[in-house]
């Protein structure tokens, strides 16, 4: 076990730094941010003495160089817009983010497993028809379509839901729906696919053989099993739920990690970009490594070398 975390933590290294580079690089894409922070009638040599001082007229492997240096330390550098550390100001939006995303995926998964474990039992009912179509659904909604409907019915028509902000638990509510939808609907249809493949094996037959109830059947012999393609899905679907939360916490303008990375793009804040991105980066890492580390208490038969 502790050979396996150690060469994951080097693949997450080399992860971390690859992810580093396409981001500084892609960001030095957007344009000169000096530009956006000098008068319009700033002549040639101002820019360039502005430029010089933030070391912006370096060649750019000198500058990435820097910037790896300097974040092994901690440091990501200084806002160009805040005008205080990019890190500080990525983990004091962490909090909301994770708020959100922890609430999503929860709601995704509470609804996804009961679902997907009735539909795949019943076969054929009108649950399993429901639970199809749901799914089906869930996946074809964009985020952001479904967070404006839900804008509209709730808050607009209804009036039973705040729009935006972030404040009590009720602001949390279509937010968490609007990006738990799609997991919900991934879940659900794997869920679903696991347990039907898992009911029809030889260990199940044998089982009801044997006279145990159809539910301790399910939840004592075919769950276990089926869960380990679910929980590995669940670790992707951090991934799914960060990215769903730029796109969400613009809509709702909810003060989060997301928003602060659209904003860092538009104001092309190099700094506050790369932070939060290495950061975001980060969470899916761990995520995963957890994910993997849990098949062991779902199947003892998996082991680690």
């Amino acid at each position: 076990m502790t050979s396996y975390v150690a060469r994951r933590g080097m693949h997450a290294m080399l992860i971390l730094l690859g992810v580093s580079l396409v981001t500084f690089l892609l960001m030095h894409l957007t344009g000169d941010p000096v530009t956006l922070f000098m008068p319009l009638d700033a002549s040639p040599e101002d820019i360039a003495v502005m430029r010089s001082a933030m070391g912006f007229d370096r060649p750019i492997m000198v500058q990435y160089l820097h910037f790896v240096g300097d974040a092994l330390r901690g440091d990501f550098g200084q806002s160009l817009r805040h005008r205080q550390p990019a890190l500080s100001l990525v983990v004091g939006r962490l909090p909301a983010t994770m708020q959100l995303t922890v609430l999503a995926l929860l709601l995704a998964v509470v609804a996804a497993v009961p679902l997907g474990v009735v539909s795949a039992a019943r076969r054929g009912s009108g649950v399993s028809f429901a639970a199809s179509l749901l799914g089906l659904l869930g996946q074809s909604m964009p985020v952001f379509w479904l967070g404006i409907v839900l804008i509209l019915l709730f808050s607009v028509n209804l009036r039973w839901l705040p729009a935006s902000g972030r404040g009590s638990i009720v602001h949390l509510i279509m937010p968490a729906v609007t990006i738990g939808t799609y997991s919900m609907a991934m879940l659900m249809r794997l869920m679903r696919a696991t347990m039907m493949d898992v009911l029809s094996q030889d260990y199940i037959r044998t089982a009801r053989a044997k006279g145990i109830s159809e539910r301790g059947v399910i939840f004592k012999h075919a769950m276990r099993n089926a869960a380990i393609p679910v929980i590995t899905v669940m670790g992707l679907q951090l991934g799914t739920l960060l990215g769903g939360a730029v796109i969400t916490e613009t809509v709702f303008a909810w003060p989060g990690l997301g928003r602060l990375l659209i904003q860092g793009f538009h104001n092309r804040d190099m700094a506050v970009v790369q932070a939060a991105v290495f950061v975001m980066a980060l969470m899916i890492v761990v995520a995963n490594l957890l994910a993997d580390l849990t098949y062991v208490l779902c199947d003892p038969r998996v082991r680690y070398g």
